[in-house]
This record gives C-alpha cells, sequence and structure tokens, in this order.
C-alpha cells in the first residue's frame, strides 16, 4: 500500500473517528478490502472489529450492508456514528412503518452509505425487492460463525447469506467474529468465498484477564457471590446466568445485599432492557444478572468483573462472555462459581432440541406431500410435525446441504393498508393501463373497520398477473405515504432439485442427524467442563481451542495460583419417583400424539416443551419439569423400563 494511502488512512482514523491509532489486525483487513477483495476478521471481543466495516464505508463509493442479529449493537452503533455526522441506519422491528420509509428513502437517495439490518430482514420480499437494485461496495456479516452447521450457534440464515451477498452482486465480503476455531475458519472462508491469507487473526489471549473456576455448592453460591460484588473494585460486573427465573433471583438478592444489581432477559419487555442497557452504561459501578441475552454488541470498556452463576455452555460462549470485561486494558476478574449439578440444565437444554423418530417421520411425510414447488410457515410446520421452529430450520438446511431441495425467496401472505388519502387522489396519479391496474387492485380490497385486506393470490388469479406486480405497486403507495402498509404471514418458498427417495429412509437420515447434532452439544458441554478441572493452564487450552497455542503459562488462571479444582465429585441426583411415572401413564393415554414414545415423555418431565405440548396446554400440568433436576438419559432409560 502507497504511503499516501497509509496517510489517507490515518487522516480518516484521527478526523472522521476521533482515534490516534489502528488496533491489532485493522488496518490488514481494511486494506484487503479497499483493495477490492473479500476478508474476514478473527479479533476477540472487543477487539475493534466495527471499525473494518465502518472506515470502508465512509471511503468506499456505494452501500455497505451490515448483517447482524444483535439489535443493541445496531442501536448503539447507528446512534455513535450519527453523532459523528457519518450517516447511518437501521432497519429493525423496533421501527414504525413511518421510520422505515425514510431510512429506505435516505439509502435510496445515497444519503446513508451504511444499513444495518438482521438476517431475518432478508426474508421480508419488500426488503429484497428494494435492496436488490442498489450497489452494494460491502456486504459484512457479524457473527459469521453461526455460517458453520458444526459449530457452536449455528444458525441457517446464515448460509443463506452467503448466496444473498452473490445474488446482489456485493463487491466485496467482511466476515466478522470472536469465536472462530480452525474448523469453523474454514466454513466461513469456503462458504463467503474468502480466501485463507485475507482472512487476519490477531491474539485470543489477553493478559489482563484473571481466568478462575471456583468449586462451591449451593448453599455457599450466593454467599460468595455477594461477598465478591461487595468489593467496590469489580464492579461495573456482569453475572451470567443459565435461566431468567435465575436472573431474577438473583437480581434481587444482590438487591437486598445493598448493591444497584438488575436483571436482564429476553422475558423482559423490550424498552425495560433498552432502559436497563443505558443505565448499564451510564453507570459507574452496576451489576446487572443476565442470561446470554446480554452484552452482545454492548461496548464498555470498564466492566470490572465477569461472573458464572452458572457455568457457559461451551468455550466459545465463555470466550465471548469473559471478553467483556477490561475492554480498557485494566485487570478484570473472571470467574466461575461451579455447582456440578448445574450440568443438568445445559444438557437438558441440548436433549430438548432433539425430536423424536415420530416426530422426524411426521416431517418427512408433510414435506413428500408438496409439489414440486411449495411454501411453508415454518411455525405450521413445526406444530404438525411437533418440532421446534429452530430445529425444523435446521432440518431443511440439511435437506439443502444434501441438494433435496434449494431455497426460493420467501414472501408474505397476508397484506392489509390503512388509507392516508383517497382512492381517488392514488389514481390521479397514474394514466392509462396503471391507473386502471391500480384501481382494479383497489376494487379487490375488502374493507374492515379500519383497514383494508387484500389476498395477493387470489388477487394475482383474477387480474391474471404475477402476484410481483401487485406487491410493487403496494409498496409504491406506502413509499409515496398514500398507505399505511402491513404484512403479515411469513412463509418460505423452496423447489425439490430431486425424489426425496424412501421415506423411512430419509426419516432415519434426518434422524441421525438431529442426534449427532445432540452428541455435538454434548460434547461442547464436556469440552468447558475438562476446561473447570484442568491441571494445566487454563487460559494457554483456551487459546489452543481457537488454533492459537501459548508458549508459556499465564500466570493467573486457578491452574496457574495454584488453586485447580481437580475431580469433582458425582452429585447425588433426586430419584424419578412413582408420581413421574404415573403421570406419563395417564397423561400419554391422553395425549398419544405429543407423548407417545419416551423421548417425548422424557421431554415433558424434564420441562422441555415441544409446539404441541404448549398447544395441549401440557406445561401447565403440575407434573410439567418435576423431573428438571435429573439428567435426561437417566430419565429416558427410566422410561424405557415402564411396560
Amino acid at each position: 500500500m502507497s504511503h499516501r494511502t497509509e496517510d489517507n488512512l490515518i487522516h480518516c482514523l484521527q478526523e472522521r473517528f476521533g482515534l490516534q491509532a489502528f488496533r491489532d489486525g485493522q488496518r490488514h483487513v481494511i486494506e484487503r478490502l479497499l483493495a477490492g477483495k473479500s476478508a474476514a476478521a478473527i479479533f476477540p471481543t472487543g477487539g475493534g472489529k466495527s471499525l473494518c466495516y465502518q472506515m470502508p464505508a465512509v471511503l468506499l463509493d456505494g452501500l455497505t450492508l451490515v448483517v447482524s442479529p444483535l439489535l443493541a449493537l445496531m442501536r448503539e452503533q447507528v446512534d455513535a456514528l450519527n453523532a459523528r455526522n457519518m450517516p447511518a441506519a437501521r432497519l429493525d422491528s423496533s421501527l414504525s412503518a413511518e421510520e422505515s420509509r425514510q431510512v429506505m428513502s435516505a439509502v435510496r437517495e445515497g444519503h446513508t452509505k451504511l444499513l444495518y439490518v438482521a438476517p431475518e430482514r432478508f426474508f421480508n420480499e419488500r426488503f429484497r425487492e428494494f435492496i436488490r437494485g442498489l450497489p452494494i461496495a460491502l456486504f459484512a456479516v457479524d457473527e459469521a460463525h453461526c455460517i458453520s452447521q458444526w459449530g457452536h450457534n449455528f444458525r441457517p440464515d446464515y448460509l443463506k447469506l452467503a448466496l444473498i451477498a452473490k445474488e446482489l452482486s456485493a463487491e466485496r465480503v467482511l466476515a466478522l467474529t470472536a469465536t472462530a476455531t480452525p474448523v469453523v475458519l474454514d466454513d466461513i472462508c469456503r462458504e463467503f468465498a474468502i480466501q485463507h491469507q485475507d482472512a487476519v487473526q490477531t491474539q485470543f489471549y489477553r493478559q489482563n484477564l484473571s481466568l478462575r473456576f471456583t468449586f462451591t455448592d449451593r448453599k455457599s453460591r450466593d454467599k460468595l457471590l455477594v461477598e465478591r460484588l461487595q468489593n467496590s473494585a469489580v464492579r461495573p460486573a456482569l453475572v451470567y446466568v443459565t435461566l431468567q427465573k435465575t436472573a431474577e433471583d438473583i437480581a434481587g438478592l444482590l438487591e437486598q445485599a445493598a448493591l444497584p444489581a438488575k436483571a436482564y432477559h429476553a422475558g423482559l419487555d423490550s424498552q425495560v432492557r433498552e432502559s436497563i442497557q443505558d443505565w448499564f452504561m451510564r453507570a459507574d459501578d452496576a451489576i446487572v444478572v443476565a442470561t446470554i441475552a446480554f452484552g452482545m454488541g454492548i461496548d464498555k470498556p470498564n466492566i470490572r468483573a465477569i461472573y458464572h452463576y452458572n457455568p457457559s455452555k461451551s468455550l466459545e460462549n465463555l470466550a465471548q462472555e469473559i471478553g467483556r470485561a477490561g475492554r480498557d486494558g485494566l485487570e478484570s476478574e473472571c470467574e466461575t462459581l461451579l455447582v456440578p449439578e448445574d450440568r443438568v440444565v445445559l444438557e437438558n437444554f441440548a436433549y430438548g432440541d432433539t425430536p423424536g423418530i415420530a416426530a422426524v417421520r411426521r416431517f418427512v411425510q408433510i414435506l413428500a406431500g408438496q409439489p414440486e414447488r411449495f411454501f411453508v410457515s415454518y411455525y405450521s410446520l413445526a406444530y404438525e410435525a411437533d418440532i421446534r421452529e429452530s430445529v425444523v430450520r435446521t432440518l431443511l438446511t440439511y435437506l439443502e446441504l444434501q441438494q433435496v431441495l434449494v431455497a426460493t425467496a420467501p414472501r408474505y401472505e397476508n397484506y392489509k393498508f390503512k388509507p392516508l388519502v383517497s382512492s381517488t387522489s392514488i389514481l390521479s396519479h397514474f394514466e392509462g393501463e396503471r391507473r386502471q391496474f391500480a384501481s382494479s387492485v383497489l376494487m379487490l380490497t375488502v374493507k374492515k373497520k379500519i383497514w383494508f385486506e387484500i389476498s395477493i393470490p387470489q388477487a394475482a388469479n383474477r387480474l391474471k398477473c404475477d402476484r410481483t406486480r401487485i406487491v410493487r405497486m403496494l409498496d409504491f403507495f406506502a413509499e409515496k405515504g398514500w398507505i399505511d402498509l402491513q404484512v403479515s404471514g411469513l412463509v418460505h418458498g423452496y423447489q425439490r432439485l430431486k425424489p426425496m427417495g424412501d421415506p423411512e429412509q430419509l426419516t432415519q437420515e434426518l434422524y441421525q442427524y438431529a442426534m449427532d447434532r445432540e452428541v455435538g452439544e454434548i460434547g461442547r458441554l464436556d469440552e468447558i467442563f475438562q476446561l473447570m478441572v484442568s491441571d494445566s493452564c487454563q487460559n494457554a487450552a483456551l487459546s489452543s481451542h481457537f488454533g492459537q497455542p501459548m508458549d508459556s503459562a499465564c500466570g493467573h488462571c486457578s491452574v496457574c495460583e495454584g488453586r485447580a479444582i481437580g475431580e469433582l465429585p458425582e452429585p447425588d441426583f433426586p430419584r424419578m419417583g412413582d408420581a413421574a411415572t404415573a403421570a406419563i401413564k395417564r397423561l400419554s393415554k391422553q395425549h398419544q400424539d405429543v407423548l407417545g414414545d419416551a423421548r417425548s415423555q422424557a421431554r415433558f418431565l424434564c420441562g422441555l416443551s415441544s409446539p404441541r405440548m404448549i398447544r395441549a396446554r401440557l406445561t401447565s400440568d403440575p407434573m410439567y419439569g418435576c423431573c428438571s433436576e435429573i439428567p435426561f438419559d437417566r430419565v429416558m432409560n427410566g422410561l424405557l423400563g415402564i411396560e
């Protein structure tokens, strides 16, 4: 790179972003992107990934599209960029229809050069139509490890992002993640067509973070946590828990001890969550007790401690969570308070996603009955097969990977609008055939109290036109501010590429795939529990997991400080009991379609819901979850002995 270009980068960094120097790896990524290459940035949590797309957004012609599942990150970064007079915007579910229109107008006119969207936004056919004609200079994908089906947080939608980047003719792609093992990095580079030499990985290990694992029991853990947090030097702090109820309970416990604590989890209203985030960002001694829903995209440099009241579910999760501490470079504490019984809850989450063989068989039968091209609601398919929606999407993705199916564009089935001007006023803007078409569309709407509804398939059939023309016209009306348009009933399109073959063989194949994923989840739990009881440097082991062996021990983990846990005692689990056995015998007769096999019955007893279980209100039964403190496999083995 020429000295002139280097000078330009430094000038942009200092004048536009108010920073004096690049962090490790940032310049290398930005230089590759400015040279027209796609790249990957594998930086630890807090390593400065966002600058790698924000600076190119300033320097490149065209739109930078940032895809991220982290709403907090979108909101925080857009506010910060706009405060520095760098036009950025986000499109997410929190915006009103008018706000969304304003954002799209600013992007279309070139006033906004950086747009943040969630992966799900590409399910919206209106958005896809809008974005298709725009010049995409950079397509940036945050949390890119989600593209790997064997990673710790596989999201089927991410596999489609690689295809969408090609559809949009994006000039270059940037994949960003904090947690990529060598295998996951290979997947990222392959799917996004990134050359390995253009994948920039910085040092994972951070010397300012102490990593400790402390063995305790349920009775002592609360007291231990309060004692730790009463030391003001470890605040602000985050306390991570597994369950929403635990977050509420522990926040209450800390408040009783006169500590400034709030609970945060996905069960809270979005405005409440935003309020807690804002409070935490402002306060100097705040404590947030949270599920993993908190912290993603939050950039608070002076978090002094991360406490895990419950263990992380994988080494990747642990790395992300402790990475939120000490971003200012000062010493910070990271400690897990280990109660061996906690593993049961984490294990049961993994088992809860695996459907029974009967459910997979129903899933195959439903797909086999579809025409060559079809649309399906994930929600409806999940209920009909009795498989969790996230798992339905994973199974469909597997069929795509096996080239049995290919996804086509999703669409909405239901459109309704509220007129903001008269129909006469709308029609006055058109002439000839376009006026006649607009009039025909309006005549096919059905007026309710306030809203007008239209069936797009029926209207397309009546007017003998493609549905896209009707949708485009309604979108045009909305963009002009003539109507307030709302859509619902999202369905996903698929095309069968080859015969599905023997249904029973495919059932067994999909079931085995689900079981393999379960084994992978349990294996990730094994890895983190092995780390906690390790007799060698734990920071070195964690760094090696991400493909970066350390030359020497860290000196500030439990093992290096002479506080290794050693072998864990075997937990004393409760027995299943006659009441649970009797309940299953009774309920399985009443709900054979829901509790027809041992796996489904074990899920009920362990408090692991399914779509049909929820619909049948079995989750309200007094015996639901009565065995939640017993390992899932023990419960299932016990049930297999029931005659």
